[in-house]
């Protein structure tokens, strides 16, 4: 059975020791077309908060997708959960997706899904029955604020709407990995901080974070958190890649 979500709300290294990502030398490219990402070699560790940052372009959601396996590199090697998914036989791929998160940019909404239906997809495909499910999604919705759009159908749904919709999804099964494209774009500031502390609770329970943002008024929300900047398909500084965010500003 898929772990329940919470009712309320490393050091770059090659040293794979309690690294939940390893990439190794990884090079993506589109066609026959110049690298979209280059030499990248970093670890994450288990359990860790990051935020994944960098200008348009810098190829932040490319590397998101290899994260989430929508995508396998040209070359290098990457592990996820210690193992080599470059030379993993696709029928163990699906498998190891469900223990994956993914906050989409477009969100991906079964358009004929109510909202809790959409919300408890992970959870029927986990294998948890019916009677079960009410609790945990009524919970999730309450907490993202749509308690009261349970039955609406995707199409009625504002952006934002749409977008709490996609992050309740994404962390009802509490996965081990949680990989996050833009997830506060489409929200106000204050649902963001509040998205970002559902985030920050299903971290400190465990669950490794990666959030790709644009957003600098984040990176200081989660202190502990540690930050990977991309440049051109590079890490922007590979002596210190990962680094604590600066502090926010006292007001």
């Amino acid at each position: 059975m898929a772990r329940q979500a919470p009712p309320s709300g490393g050091e770059a290294t090659l040293n794979a020791t309690g690294s939940i990502v390893q990439f190794e030398n990884v090079g993506l490219r589109y066609g026959t077309g110049a690298e979209t990402l280059s030499d990248l070699s970093f670890s994450l560790k288990e359990g860790g908060f990051y935020f994944l940052t960098g200008p348009s372009g810098a190829g932040k959601t490319s590397l998101l997708k290899l994260l989430y396996l929508a995508l396998r590199p040209s070359r290098g090697l990457i592990r996820l959960f210690g193992e080599d998914i470059v030379t993993m036989p696709r029928g163990r791929l699906p498998g190891f997706r469900r223990r994956i998160g993914v906050v989409f940019q477009e969100f991906r909404l079964v358009p004929h899904l109510s909202t809790f239906d959409n919300v408890a997809l992970p959870l029927r495909v986990a294998g948890v029955e019916d009677k079960d499910l009410k609790k945990p999604v009524s919970e999730m919705l309450a907490w993202v604020g749509l308690a009261d759009r349970a039955t609406a159908r995707p199409a009625t749904l504002s952006g934002g709407e749409q977008q709490r919709v996609a992050i309740a999804r994404a962390v009802i099964g509490r996965p081990e990995l949680l990989v996050a494209d833009e997830p506060t774009g489409n929200v106000d500031p204050e649902m963001a901080l509040r998205l970002l502390h559902l985030f920050d609770s299903l971290n400190k329970l465990g669950t490794t974070v990666i959030v790709a943002t644009h957003d600098l008024h984040l990176l200081a929300r989660i202190q502990r958190a540690e930050m990977l900047r991309l440049d051109r398909g590079q890490i922007a500084d590979p002596t210190g890649a990962l680094r604590h965010p600066p502090k926010r500003p006292e007001a």
